[in-house]
């Protein structure tokens, strides 16, 4: 297993551009009834990373069965031994600490250039940065983030139960920043799950299927809560992502969309998934031809499937650790200014920081704003 940071950097040292690994061909072709274009373009397994296309940079799925916490909201001691703590990516006893070394997570590191897309399944993130912002948000909550000219931040995972077992499952998406947006105020936006869309829909059989419209637009649907300064917030770029949930034997339709979007599905849970006639082995990524419909169908057990689709901002990318710009020149000022200002500083006790196991979810803005939810 290896880190996100440390993936993104070793590739930068290659290159210093981002490269998305070429996905391998379907053995079968698969048509649809109205068109002579496949309708799947591509097909991968998936591993840690996830491959992605342009506007995405990055996706990983986080899946960690911690268990229950200590006083400091971490695990036990006896946990801790065998580990490269500090780096620490190979699954053992059900989880990860990542580069944490009491409590499991991403202690306070710098972003500039691009976004940051959290979708925490199950579990919660600890949120602070060096605006003075904070939050603690999960189990079906959203955060996404602007990193714009520069910020650091922390994403701890705190063990807030003490009698049970604090399984975490996420997935962290980076979306890329246009160059005239590299440079914004850093900002944060929170989307809680008592606002995101339950999409709920039955086939002929009865059988069900849920959609979380997390973004975009889906047939009649629209839910559009990104950050100012997003490429996704102009709905001409069609932006779009969903999570899916399937019912074992369920049947649901994927509109068509633009001919110049780029959209990707993750076949992340699940024994089998049918598109048309080909059938899909779980945990797959799948591109698709974003011009026609799609029928899917859920194999045993039912099928999770997630959603990233949008036009592609078609300008060069230049990546190094944490940084994404458009050149080699805009990566060496990034890592200038990060140098002499550190993005301005940290302003917490800890660069692990958690807050109060008792806390319930609330995000602190850095104009002071705050908003505060019930568990």
């Amino acid at each position: 297993m290896i880190n996100r940071r440390d993936f993104f950097g070793n590739l930068g040292t290659a290159a210093l551009a981002l490269m998305i690994n070429p996905l391998k061909k379907l053995n079968q072709t698969l048509l649809n009834s109205n068109s002579m274009t496949p309708a799947i373009l591509k097909t991968e397994p998936l591993g840690f990373q996830w491959p992605t296309l342009d506007p995405f940079l990055f996706c990983v799925h986080h899946e960690d069965y911690f268990p229950a916490g200590n006083e400091n909201m971490g695990p036990n001691e006896n946990y801790l031994k065998g580990r490269h703590i500090g780096d620490d990516f190979i699954i053992k006893d059900g989880f990860r600490m990542y580069h944490g070394k009491t409590v499991p997570g991403f202690p306070g590191h710098p972003h500039r250039g691009f976004e940051t897309i959290t979708i925490v399944r199950k579990g919660v993130v600890d949120h602070a940065d060096s605006l003075g912002a904070s939050g603690r948000y999960g189990n079906g909550d959203v955060q996404w983030m602007t990193a714009g000219k520069g910020v650091q931040h922390s994403e701890m995972f705190p063990l807030i139960y003490k009698d049970k077992d604090n399984t975490m499952e996420l997935f962290q998406i980076w979306l890329n920043l246009p160059k005239k947006n590299k440079m914004v105020e850093p900002h944060f936006k929170m989307l809680w799950r008592e606002k995101i869309p339950q999409l709920k829909f039955k086939d002929a059989a009865n059988n069900e299927t849920l959609v979380e419209l997390i973004f975009g637009k889906l047939n009649s649907n629209t839910f559009y809560e990104a950050p100012p300064d997003s490429w996704a917030s102009d709905p001409a770029n069609e932006l779009m992502i969903l999570n899916i949930k399937m019912n074992e034997g369920a049947e649901w339709q994927l509109e068509d969309a633009s001919k110049d979007v780029n959209r990707m599905l993750y076949f992340y849970e699940g024994e089998s998934l049918t598109i048309l006639e080909d059938k899909i082995n779980s945990y797959c990524s799948i591109q698709l031809n974003p011009t026609q419909k799609v029928n899917l169908k859920a194999g045993k057990g039912g099928a999770s499937i997630l959603v990233l689709q949008g036009k592609p901002i078609n300008e060069q990318v230049m990546q190094y650790g944490p940084f994404v710009m458009n050149t080699k020149e805009e990566i060496n000022q990034a890592f200038e200014d990060y140098h002499k200002t550190q993005f301005g500083g940290w302003p917490w006790s800890r660069y692990d920081q958690v807050h109060d196991r008792t806390k319930n979810r609330f995000a602190k803005h850095a104009d002071g704003t705050i908003e505060e939810k019930q568990s």
